[in-house]
């Protein structure tokens, strides 16, 4: 047995298709084929059943697929760890990240990694937690930085926390309702509401929970997407209002373009950023760099929303020492 034969047969497993597991490892379906039978006469066992010229698993190969995926890993792993000690700074590094966080850490972060390595090839990705943690398991990132709930149920993925956000419903800074003391949900929605940003179910139903929305509550906003540079361009030009973490509204409130409305209640959401990477995994001597980025960038970040916090109205500063408490 060897680690291509395994190559071979998780292929097959993966793709449900000779033809298409073949064309992936760049062999011919016959040879392909062989491959399989050789893995099978090793292992004593039939993996597929071959019925009406297609491969259907075997209880056999269902069960062995996890420690062949494990052997294939581990291969890797030591080809890799070897080739880091012997390039320093050279080859590649894949990360990704929302684009909330790329507004304003994307282009220091590359920045700050290619000055200290300029041999590095970077490769990003910036887009939503979920299709993030799905290219991570495809192997096709290194790590992203996003929700860290998203390494709870798949114990191939780890994460380190970075940063508690803190949320709020955000309008440009002379909207009629900028400034108007506790701003209820019936107010909010005389304006067109912007959903902003990725937001999973527990967020959406924790919001529908403080404002009696009723399910889903994508039916009582506007607009959705994803994309930050939109979300503020729709903002500053009109009278919409998002719900918003404070990373992704900061160089705005900053600039002074965006205000924060007094809503009641708070919208009290829960969302930990933070780095997320392959359990076990050695990290390249880049990836180090770049994880101290992100640590570097988020304790800037929550230096400075604690100062933005400080200078709203008094009112605003007794609910968030209430909240705090």
């Amino acid at each position: 047995m060897n680690t291509r034969q395994l190559r071979h047969f998780l292929a097959v497993m993966d793709l449900g298709s000779l033809a298409a597991a073949a064309e992936a490892v760049h062999l011919s379906p016959p040879a392909l084929s062989r491959s399989l039978r050789a893995l099978e006469d090793e292992l004593r066992v039939p993996l597929f059943d071959r019925q009406d010229r297609r491969l259907r698993p075997t209880p056999y190969a269902i069960t062995y697929a996890e420690r062949a995926r494990r052997i294939v890993f581990d291969e890797r792993e030591g080809a890799r760890s070897l080739a880091l000690m012997r390039s320093g700074e050279l080859g590649s590094l894949s990360f990704g990240m929302g684009s909330s966080i790329a507004m304003t850490l994307l282009g220091p972060m590359v920045l700050e990694l290619l000055s200290a390595a300029p041999g590095l090839r970077l490769t990003t990705l910036v887009q939503s937690t979920d299709v993030l943690l799905a290219a991570l398991q495809r192997e096709e990132l290194d790590f992203f930085v996003g929700d860290v709930r998203a390494a709870d149920a798949d114990s191939s993925v780890s994460a380190e926390p970075v940063y508690d956000c803190s949320f709020g419903w955000f309008a440009r800074r002379d909207h009629p309702l900028a400034g108007q003391p506790r701003i209820g949900i019936d107010e909010l929605r005389r304006f067109p509401l912007i959903m902003s940003g990725y937001a999973n179910e527990a967020l959406l139903r924790r919001m529908a929970l403080l404002y009696g929305l009723a399910l889903p509550v994508q039916q009582h906003f506007a607009a959705s997407t994803n994309d930050v540079s939109t979300v503020l361009t729709l903002l500053t030009s009109s009278d919409a209002i998002a719900p918003s973490t404070d990373v992704a509204v900061i160089s705005a409130l900053r600039a002074g373009t965006l205000v924060r409305l007094d809503v009641q209640p708070a919208l009290d959401l829960e969302l930990t950023l933070g780095i997320v990477e392959h359990t076990g995994r050695t990290r390249l001597p880049a990836a180090e760099r770049a994880f101290e980025v992100v640590r570097t960038h988020f304790a800037a970040v929550r230096e400075e929303v604690a100062a933005q916090r400080s200078r709203e109205p008094v009112r605003g500063r007794a609910r968030a020492r209430r909240a705090a408490h």
